[in-house]
């Protein structure tokens, strides 16, 4: 059983290489990454093709397999989630032509909480953004982290305050005082507001939606340029959103 965990954390510290600048890795620089010797990296990685979690590529590189995204498909954030959130993700695309977000909260403890990007929906004239499906960001940078950290109770944020709290850009919220008070107007108005706090010129504004039974807290949110933002419009967009798509949820 310990060989049988061994090889299985392997496996993961392998995986966990690959990021979206480095797509495709070598051998050597696995070995590198992960500290494991090229014949024991060499062994992993020969099970794991045999198992589809990577592929063999061109240049004698490998890559996650289409069987890892082919599982990854089945989780209940895909096929419950996503799917059901979708049209109410084209709904606010085609009402704000922005970017629009699907998050969750992912980590149990404060310390290890990340805003998980599970869904979005962009076009042409939508701004650029960093997000992107399967991409993590700090709650407290983005607006869909803040509309679900405001959810949390006051416990549980002074946890997440407590910790460094990192800088994304200028304007990135750091000090731990101003975290909770703009967690609490986010409480009062309803939606969270983060203004150049991921990219600056951008202004994300979310909206939690209510408990969803076998689902993590989640939230959805319209990301737009400062000067094209209606923001009374934009909020009240994204609120109904939010309370639609819990309903949907919770009628399945």
């Amino acid at each position: 059983m310990g060989d049988t965990e061994g090889v299985l954390e392997r496996a993961m510290r392998i995986l966990a290489c690959f990021t979206e600048d480095d797509s495709t890795l070598s051998a050597s620089d696995l070995s590198a990454r992960t500290g494991l010797s090229p014949s024991t990296l060499h062994r992993i990685l020969s099970q794991m093709v045999e198992l589809g979690m990577v592929a063999r590529v061109q240049g004698r590189r490998y890559a996650v397999a289409p069987r890892l995204w082919e599982l990854g498909e089945l989780s209940p954030l895909a096929l419950r989630l996503r799917e059901t959130a979708l049209p109410h993700m084209l709904r606010l695309y085609e009402a704000t032509g922005e970017n629009v977000h699907l998050a969750v909260l992912d980590g149990e403890v404060p310390g290890e909480a990340s805003a998980l990007f599970v869904g979005k929906v962009t076009g042409h004239a939508s701004i650029p953004t960093l997000s992107r499906m399967g991409g993590r960001h700090l709650p407290h940078t983005v607006g869909v982290g803040k509309a679900m950290l405001a959810r949390q109770d006051d416990d549980w944020i002074a946890a997440y305050c407590a910790q460094p709290l990192e800088r994304e850009t200028v304007h990135t919220i750091t000090d731990p005082q101003a975290l909770r008070a703009d967690l609490l107007a986010t409480r009062a108005r309803g939606y969270a507001r983060a203004q150049e706090e991921m990219t600056l010129g951008n202004v994300s504004i979310a909206a939690a939606l209510g408990s969803v039974v076998g689902l993590p807290l989640a939230a959805i949110g319209v990301v737009a340029h400062i000067e094209h933002a209606d923001e009374r419009r934009i909020s009240a967009l994204v609120r109904q959103a939010a309370h639609d798509l819990t309903r949907e949820l919770n009628s399945r």
